[in-house]
């Protein structure tokens, strides 16, 4: 048997080198690298880096090589081998000046075809859902790039079509279920098929060139190719699932891809936002969903009354709530709102909206509808209202969605200032610190208004005094019987030295008397010791406790085993590093308090002095 020799098993033959993988497929590194992309292989980090390396110490790129070996049978390869011909031989043709050869060989550019990769890596339905989430946000971001050097105006337009159809199955199924507002954009989530999707929607910002290429465009370019066929792929099964005609039909005034729209960037957002708000066509009645609740409902009802099934009950009459959120209700949005979170929402949950159809295309009613029931709104004030509408801020709309009902809406008016935008993708049972409106919310007892807690704080205040009082009160007739009976006992002492041997037995019964006295005193005294008193606030020692706390902390890490130290310090530090964040939370709540509280007090002062100041006037 012959004695294997250095790295030649174990971990070093399981990895290969990015060089060593570009001999054997013999590509450059880009198309090296756009190929991995699109079958999905990705560097690996190795256990032991030096065995893997045989015996190298450098820091090298490594792959499995068994990925490599999977990549030599791949069809993609021979079609970027077909590019390299292709390249040359055009090259040649415009050399040499033979335009006719050339327009031949044009005709016949190689074509990539990822559609069986798709297939390859997503064996069923199921798993291309679940890998929808980094998807739709590159493709969400693509469609609002304008034409750049490595992003061509027609890929772009695609990434606009296929969000603008994922979006409208999105609405047609009323799938939505959260929604928040952060600095990167807006994030939504919807319930497909059971799976949890989340996305961003960027905000829509004119594009400005950056003078350093930050970015590599290119690599994402590549996984845009890719994604845009999954996509297709998964609108054209969704839409059957709801017997919806695919590819959806759109207006011809809408989304009409000409010259002068896709280099105009703001006809090109409008006409994306413009076709969200058109209705598709069907193959079925809209009915038929609405049924099928009703029949689950029913089926829940026959199984029993156990936890689990009232918990599914409740949880199905809050999503059919949910869907018809805004049913009946019709918004009108005005210019300077955000329009494509709004209409996503509004259309998702049952509810019409539109806008002013002279600055942007797509509105379905004018301004001057008195059906009108809300009217978005961003600025302090407007100078025309209407009665029969209420005017609201746009977070209204984000807020309802959340809570899952129709929130008052006097907290959203012209110019107040609005409550906190809680985020709904938090866990409402977390350890770590939870902003007091969010326990409000989980604990309607928690909520309280400031007059309703300063009145409470006055009716305390007087119930102590009463107490103090009864107390004092208690405390001086004790003191009172007890000097009364001192009193007493010396006056007959007193009287006692000058009586006669014929009072003997007067004596006797004062004596008697003296007796009962005295168990009358020891009696009251019994009495006050068992009075109820004020008690004393016990004050614990802080240094005390910390210390008694840092000694447990030192004879838990005693007891922990040498090889799991590591671990326990670890979970030591995230457990520092949460209290930390906490109390720094908690500090800056403290002062953003204070400053309220201060602001407040200055503007009553100032209310008051106005209004001295009107009545001196008057007078």
């Amino acid at each position: 048997m012959r004695r294997p020799k250095k790295y030649e098993s174990g971990e070093a033959t399981q990895y290969i080198t990015r060089r060593a993988a570009l001999r054997k497929l013999q590509l450059s590194l880009n198309d090296f690298r756009r190929l991995c992309i699109i079958k999905g292989v990705y560097p690996r980090e190795p256990k032991h880096r030096r065995r893997a390396q045989k015996g190298s110490s450098e820091i090298k790129i490594l792959y499995h090589s068994k990925d490599i070996r999977f990549l030599l049978h791949e069809p993609v390869v021979w079609t970027l081998r077909d590019y390299k011909i292709f390249a040359k031989k055009t090259g040649r043709d415009r050399a040499i000046k033979d335009f006719r050869n050339l327009k031949r060989r044009l005709a016949q550019f190689p074509e990539l075809k990822l559609d069986h990769i798709v297939k390859e890596r997503y064996p069923t339905f199921i798993d291309a859902i679940k890998d929808l989430d980094d998807c739709l946000t590159l493709l969400f971001l693509f469609s609002t790039f304008p034409s750049l050097r490595l992003i061509p105006r027609e890929q772009s337009a695609l990434c606009r079509r296929l969000t603008i159809e994922f979006l409208h199955y999105i609405i047609a199924s009323k799938s939505l279920r959260k929604v928040f507002i952060s600095i990167k954009g807006y994030y939504f989530q919807a319930d497909i098929k059971g799976q949890k999707v989340t996305w961003i929607v960027p905000h829509y910002y004119p594009f400005k060139p950056h003078s350093k290429a930050e970015v590599d465009f290119k690599v994402m370019s590549i996984f845009v190719e890719f994604y845009t066929i999954m996509l297709g792929f998964v609108n054209f099964r969704l839409y059957h699932s709801l017997n919806m005609v695919y590819p959806p039909q759109f207006p011809a005034s809408v989304l009409a891809d000409s010259e002068e729209t896709l280099k105009d960037e703001h006809t090109f957002v409008s006409d994306r936002i413009a076709a969200l708000n058109f209705q598709l066509m069907r193959t079925d009645k809209v009915e038929e969903e609405e049924e099928d609740i009703q029949m689950d409902m029913e089926l829940l009802e026959q199984d029993g009354d156990s936890k689990r099934v009232l918990k599914m009950k409740q949880e199905a009459q809050e999503l059919s709530r949910l869907r018809t959120l805004f049913k009946g209700l019709k918004f009108f949005i005005n210019r300077e709102v955000p329009r494509e979170p709004l209409v996503i929402l509004i259309r998702s949950f049952g509810g019409a909206v539109s806008w002013d159809s002279s600055i942007f295309p797509g509105a379905t009613f004018a301004e001057t509808d008195e059906t009108i029931t809300h009217q978005i709104v961003d600025r302090p004030s407007l100078s025309k209202q209407y009665i029969s509408r209420d005017y609201i801020q746009p977070q209204w709309v984000f807020d309802c969605v959340n809570r899952r009902q129709l929130l008052p809406t006097n907290k959203y008016f012209l110019g107040v200032v609005l409550p906190p935008h809680l985020s709904p993708f938090v866990d409402s049972k977390r350890d770590a610190y939870i902003p007091p409106e969010e326990k409000s919310l989980l604990d309607p007892s928690l909520i309280e208004t400031h007059e309703q807690s300063d009145a409470e704080d006055s009716e305390s205040e007087q119930e102590d005094e009463q107490q103090d009082g009864e107390t004092t009160q208690n405390l001086m007739d004790a003191q009172l019987q007890l000097a009364y009976q001192e009193e007493k006992i010396e006056a007959d002492q007193f009287l006692g030295d000058d009586v006669n041997e014929d009072e003997v037995e007067e004596d006797d019964e004062d004596n008697s008397e003296e007796e009962l006295d005295n168990k009358e005193k020891l009696r009251l005294q019994e009495k006050k010791k068992m009075a109820v008193q004020s008690g004393k606030v016990h004050k614990e020692n802080k240094r005390l406790q910390r210390k008694s706390e840092v000694d447990e902390h030192r004879l838990q890490a005693r007891m922990v085993k040498p090889r799991h130290r590591n671990l326990f310090r670890k979970l030591i530090r995230e457990k520092q590093s949460k209290e930390k964040e906490e109390w720094l939370l908690k500090k800056k709540r403290r002062v953003i308090d204070a400053q309220d509280k201060v602001e407040k007090k200055a503007a009553k002062k100032a209310a008051k002095k106005a209004a001295a100041t009107s009545i001196a006037l008057s007078s």
